[in-house]
């Protein structure tokens, strides 16, 4: 492995720009490659990033399979849409490059085993682009509940809603594609609940489907060790607080934005029945955010790669593949189903 880790990016949209944006603050790390279905696409994201970063123009190219090819590129990012992910995961291997997916992963959770067996054939890295994971006030949090510093853990709050305006053959409405709010949005509280409380025994859902058959809005309960218990929503149609909270028997833990957090607060409760609370206490961690967090994913896929790993501890292919089943298991209870 290089000293710098050399990046091809595939697919170069939305999320790939902020990507992209981040990964530009991480030493050591560099993209040298972009491939898109258009060259011209292609090449307005490398000079864009050039302009943007002062830095020389990753090399453009006009296919997935001339990315992945580039005898340069160490890692290939894919922010394909998930329905891609499997087949574009499959291309990178086969060519021996390591992997870093877009979450969700897949569309199915057969379809996840199926990428990490091509992983460990060709004996590559993958691991599935969930900065929250990565998070270090996320990860900071979950070490002091866990320890238990705030209380015991009774409920868990988290909701991520937006609302989605646009065309019927867009990525997020196109059943086609993989469009699930549930996969889009809620795979990120369902993280978060997995994180902060462990293992789900127990997840119901109920939604809203659009005329096409996906999920627009869903809602999960869900059951945790210790009794815990969780509400989780995502929607594409309204704006929610994008916060999560956890309710403690010692107190209250407030993460605003908890996709993208940069605060979280514990506020802690008198004894005896009483209802007045005490001065909230700043929860902090010691290692940096680096950019909206997308940073902190990429450094530790170069920890990775220069460790010889070939999975994070952060992000196990284990958590992914629980994940997936349980997107899988609400899916069917909500009546969502691709192909």
């Amino acid at each position: 492995m290089t000293e710098t880790i050399r990046w091809g990016v595939l697919a170069p949209g939305k999320i790939a720009r902020s990507f992209a944006a981040d990964l530009a603050l991480v030493e050591d790390a560099a993209i040298v490659a972009v491939g898109s279905r258009r060259l011209e696409s292609a090449r307005a994201f490398a000079e864009e990033h050039a302009r943007a970063h002062g830095c020389e123009a990753p090399r453009a190219h006009g296919s997935y399979a001339a990315l992945v090819a580039d005898p340069d590129v160490d890692v290939v990012y894919l922010a394909s849409p998930h329905a891609f992910h499997l087949e574009h995961a499959r291309m990178a291997f086969a060519a021996g490059k390591h992997v870093l997916c877009e979450k969700p992963v897949t569309l199915t959770l057969a379809d996840a085993e199926e990428m990490v067996r091509l992983a460990t054939e060709a004996d590559r890295f993958l691991m599935e682009a969930m900065w929250t994971a990565c998070h270090p006030l996320v990860r900071e949090l979950a070490a002091q509940l866990g320890s238990g510093r705030f209380g015991t853990p009774r409920h868990l709050h988290a909701e991520l809603g937006f609302r989605v305006d646009a065309d019927p053959g867009d990525r997020m409405l196109d059943p086609a594609l993989g469009a699930s709010a549930l996969l889009d949005m809620g795979i990120y509280p369902l993280t978060f609940a997995h994180l902060l409380l462990g293992e789900a025994q127990e997840l119901t859902a109920t939604a809203a489907l659009s005329d096409r058959g996906i999920d627009l809005d869903v809602a999960v309960a869900g059951r945790y060790p210790g009794g815990a218990l969780a509400s989780m929503s995502a929607s594409m149609t309204s704006w929610s607080s994008r916060a999560a909270a956890i309710a403690t028997d010692l107190g209250r833990i407030d993460v605003p934005q908890f996709h993208h957090p940069t605060r979280a607060t514990f506020t802690p409760y008198g004894d005896g029945g009483r209802h007045d609370s005490a001065e909230p206490v700043e929860i902090t961690a010691d290692e940096q955010v680096v950019g909206r967090g997308y940073g902190n994913e990429i450094a530790e896929v170069g920890r990775c790669l220069r460790e010889g790993l070939r999975e994070s501890p952060w992000v196990p292919h284990a958590q992914t593949l629980l994940l997936m089943g349980q997107l899988d298991s609400l899916r069917e209870q909500i009546g969502v189903r691709f192909g």
